[in-house]
């Protein structure tokens, strides 16, 4: 037999001994050397295997004579050895027992020894496995340092021998564990009772804190007996707190937690310790439209409402007078403790100007100041201790209309008036200018009776009536229906400005500075005359008759009452 048909022979015999390339098989440490242990394997000749191959912990458990279990990679290699590996014999023991595992929805036993992009590697019983960042926890998980070389379970999700791609999971571990742990907690929990959590979710209106299977919902509100303006200015991902059930709804199972009803309500005995007038220090935390919430103690703030914050800046925003963590002085004004409110003022722990201004002057005294603004209503002057007074338009002048008299003005410019009214309480000063001097108006109306018959002027002409000076400084405006008896004459350009006309004064009212006049009501008057002195007109006698009668005993000089 020659040396082809020994070498056939022997390859026949190691596949009848199940001795396979690509097969774990039995062999005999032979001998460890300074790096490399030999291992016979019942081959041709010895395999030798990298002593770090056998390293656990750092040392390697080999003696000679010790029998292993050893993958076959080649029969016989150029030199005539086998070529053994202990690393793959133990991946190929290792994917026997992970491939039962997952076939029975085990759970295994790995370290996370690494990272990797995506996630992580995992030694599962000699066998590398993926680990998912996202099946890290059931929560996000910002440092996963803790977690790394400890033994804990996980659970395949997916293996792939072909391609030797094993994926695992931590969190179906954990979700698994957490149904149970749920489950118990839902079967005692209570109102009242205290538990352990950990902050799992923030949002703009509160917390979702984890207690172990259970999540519940800690509101902004009840965080912290004090103001909040967001969670996470208490509150951290991943923080440790304690927790008391508020309300537990057996029907939804939701779970609404408190953190400050855990500490003494601060509002207990606060309606006896911050009485009406009590002055006090304290620092602001808020700054809204309205006003500032100012903190007296933890837990306990106040309200100072715009109005209360300055005697004279009534019209500025609070966030131009006073700002956040500022101290100030404030005292109280009104307190109710069961709805937690505290009114506060500030301008309270000054001096008034309004009143310290009062006692100085008297009604009638002329003052003299700069115009601070011009509004559509009246000027206002800038006075002794910071504060306005109004002149009302209407307190302008005695001959212009308020919106034309205002006109006349400009911002910055300084003016003497009259103080005509001080109102402490409603914080008001009014002022006058046209009081400055006598009224013209007055002695003018003592002329014009009601009834009386007058010739006045026009001085303009409009489409709804025509308007005549009575007097040098008082107007009457006369309606289209008051320019003549007879409706055909009742024309406004029948007459231009500058003619003269005989009216009579029908109304009278010194207050608003009005007169009202009617051609019209005099030539009612003259026609019921006419009638009565030359006859009626059941007489035969027409009407022109009788007024040509009248005229012709007219004085010739007598200015006319309508132009034709």
């Amino acid at each position: 037999m020659d040396i082809e048909d020994f070498g056939a022979l022997f390859e026949e015999s190691q596949k009848k001994s199940g001795k396979n390339e690509g097969s774990v098989i039995k062999g005999i440490v032979i001998a460890v050397e300074k790096d490399t242990v030999i291992v016979d394997v019942g081959m041709k000749s010895e395999g030798r295997i990298p002593l770090r191959e056998f390293t656990v912990g750092g040392d390697a458990e080999i003696r000679a004579g010790d029998e292993v279990e050893v993958y076959l990679e080649k029969i016989e290699n150029k030199n005539g050895e086998a070529v053994l590996s202990r690393e793959k014999a133990l991946r190929e023991e290792s994917w026997i027992k992970l491939e039962k595992a997952c076939t029975n929805n085990e759970r295994v036993s790995g370290v996370i020894f690494g990272r990797v992009k995506g996630g992580f590697t995992v030694d599962i019983q000699g066998a590398v496995a993926f680990l998912p960042g996202s099946q890290v926890d059931i929560r996000p998980i910002r440092d996963v340092t803790p977690l790394m070389h400890i033994t804990q379970p996980f659970q395949i999700l997916k293996m792939d021998r072909k391609r030797g791609n094993i994926v695992v999971s931590r969190r179906a571990v954990l979700e698994e564990s957490r149904v149970e742990q749920r489950n118990e907690l839902l079967g005692k929990i209570a109102e009242g009772q205290i538990l352990d959590g950990i902050v799992k979710n923030i949002t703009d209106y509160g917390a979702f804190i984890d207690m172990g299977g259970i999540d519940g919902l800690l509101h902004v509100t009840d965080i912290s007996w004090r103001r909040i303006g967001h969670p996470s200015e208490v509150l951290a991902l991943g923080q440790s707190v304690k927790v008391i059930v508020t309300k537990f709804d057996t029907a939804t199972k939701r779970v609404s937690l408190g953190m400050k009803q855990l500490e003494q309500n601060p509002w207990k005995d606060a309606d006896q310790k911050y009485t009406s007038g009590t002055r006090l220090t304290g620092k602001i935390t808020n700054i809204t439209d309205y006003g500032a919430f100012v903190e007296l103690e933890p837990g306990i703030e106040g309200l100072v409402h715009v109005s209360e914050i300055s005697w004279v800046k009534k019209n500025a925003h609070p966030s131009k007078l006073v700002s956040v963590s500022q101290e100030v002085k404030v005292v109280v004004l009104d307190i109710d403790a069961a709805k937690h409110r505290i009114s506060l003022g500030m301008k309270q722990c000054e001096d008034n100007p309004w009143a310290g201004y009062a006692a100085k002057v008297n009604v009638g005294d002329v003052i003299e100041g700069e115009i601070r603004n011009i509004t559509d209503f009246g000027l206002f002057i800038g006075l002794e201790g910071d504060i306005d007074g109004l002149i009302h338009h209407s307190d302008i002048s005695w001959s212009e209309p308020g919106d034309v008299a205002i006109k006349n003005f400009k911002k910055g410019e300084r003016i003497k008036a009259k103080i005509l009214a001080v109102d402490v309480e409603k914080e008001r000063i009014s002022l006058g200018i046209k009081q400055l001097d006598n009224d013209p108006f007055e002695s003018e109306f003592e002329g014009i009776k009601k009834g009386a018959v007058m010739t006045c002027k026009v001085s303009e002409v409009k489409d709804d009536g025509i308007t005549v000076k009575v007097t040098e400084n008082i107007t009457s405006f006369i309606k289209k229906g008051d320019l003549a008896r007879e409706r055909q004459d009742q024309r406004p350009e029948r007459f231009a400005v500058g003619d003269r006309v005989d009216v009579k004064i029908t109304g009278l009212d010194k207050e608003s500075r009005k007169v009202s006049a009617s051609i019209k009501a005099l030539e009612m008057d003259e026609h019921k005359k006419a009638i009565s002195e030359y006859g009626s007109e059941s007489s035969g006698a027409s009407l022109g008759d009788i007024l040509g009668a009248a005229l012709d005993e007219a004085k010739t000089d007598k200015p006319t009452k309508k132009k034709k």
